[in-house]
């Protein structure tokens, strides 16, 4: 079990670590490949009433005439270790971990990072939960009343869920329980839980709906699939024939050894809704990590758009590593192999 357990740990290191190099070749090598000067790269960093002079200082003092191993090196230092940025007119100090400076707004990225993460992990964790004891439990039923009026009326609303764009069923939910009922507050409205925790799941809970129902619809289906071909074998029969309770032989035997794909399945889905939940967060403008990223996209903004990305990819990592460990724990089969 420990040496499972250091295996995909140094795997999933080697992985940040092949996730920062690609990070990297996209927002500083390919500009160079495709044309762009150091001098244009440093632009950025000056603004444009700058003189040519002034831009082929910083091009100088930011390393971009260095060679790419030399600014790779740089780059993943100011990650682990924080940076110094010389602008000619003083040095920058900028703490670990370091993303860069705003070219709107000037500011380090990681602030503004932290500042939207609590509205995406809430937005993450509440749906999250919806959606697995949903989608887990409307499978495992389905399942057992194979070809009834639930299992088909299930199976439908299921497939509507995965063919729905959120978009589409974000702005329909709007219309009917916020803006035509009023059950729920309109798009926009964020609390904080250490504010108000009653008001934070209120104007959360439309958002959390609608994006369970989004990923429910996909664990019902598999969890189906999974809990049909599971209670077949062999190994059920006889669990039943040992006059184990029907219950304990579905939710120990069967739903225990279908949850494999499903943990596969949830490490992929949460870690990239902790990365940024773009549609949702867009839909009812929650100032989330989703909706930074779209704004940083819009604004050309790069360093708000490598931080973005680095913080997403070491998330569905974190994620996935999290998701391997279970493996053992769910699958015993895991810890033998």
């Amino acid at each position: 079990m420990f040496t499972y357990i250091i295996k995909r740990v140094i795997g999933a290191f080697a992985m940040l670590i092949v996730i920062s190099m690609v990070t990297f070749g996209i927002f500083y090598v390919v500009p160079q490949w495709a044309g762009a000067s150091p001098e244009a790269m440093a632009s950025r960093y000056v603004g444009r009433a700058a003189t040519p002079e002034t831009v082929h200082l910083v091009a100088e003092r930011l390393g971009f005439n260095d060679p790419v191993i030399v600014q790779y090196g740089r780059f993943v230092k100011g990650l682990v270790a924080g940076a110094e940025y010389d602008y000619g007119a003083g040095v920058e100090q900028c703490p670990a971990p370091c993303f860069g400076y705003s070219f709107i707004s000037g500011q380090p990225v990681w602030p503004d990072l932290l500042d939207r993460m609590p509205v995406t992990f809430s937005l993450a964790i509440g749906a999250a939960v919806l959606w697995v004891v949903g989608g887990v439990s409307v499978g495992v039923i389905s399942a057992l009343r194979r070809g009834s009026f639930f299992d088909r009326l299930s199976m439908g609303t299921a497939l509507a869920g995965v063919s729905l764009p959120i978009f589409f069923t974000g702005m329909i939910s709007l219309v009917v329980f916020s803006y035509g009922l009023g059950w729920t507050p309109p798009g926009g409205a964020w609390t904080d839980i250490s504010v108000n925790p009653a008001q934070w799941a209120y104007n959360l809970l439309l958002p959390w709906i609608t994006l369970a129902f989004l990923f429910a619809a996909t664990y019902a289906r598999l969890t189906r699939a999974g809990m049909l071909e599971t209670m077949g074998e062999d190994y059920i029969r006889t669990a039943r024939a040992k006059g184990l309770h029907e219950r304990e032989v579905v939710v120990r035997h069967g739903l225990r050894a279908a949850l494999t794909p499903i943990l596969t399945l949830f490490g992929i889905d949460f870690g990239l809704l902790i990365g940024g939940a773009i549609l949702t967060e867009t839909t009812y403008t929650l100032p989330g990590l989703g909706q930074f990223a779209i704004l940083a996209i819009r604004n050309q903004d790069m360093p708000q758009v490598m931080g973005v990305v680095l913080v997403a990819a070491m998330f569905v990592v974190v994620a996935s590593l999290i998701v391997d460990l279970l493996y053992a724990v769910v699958d015993p089969r895991v810890r033998l192999s």
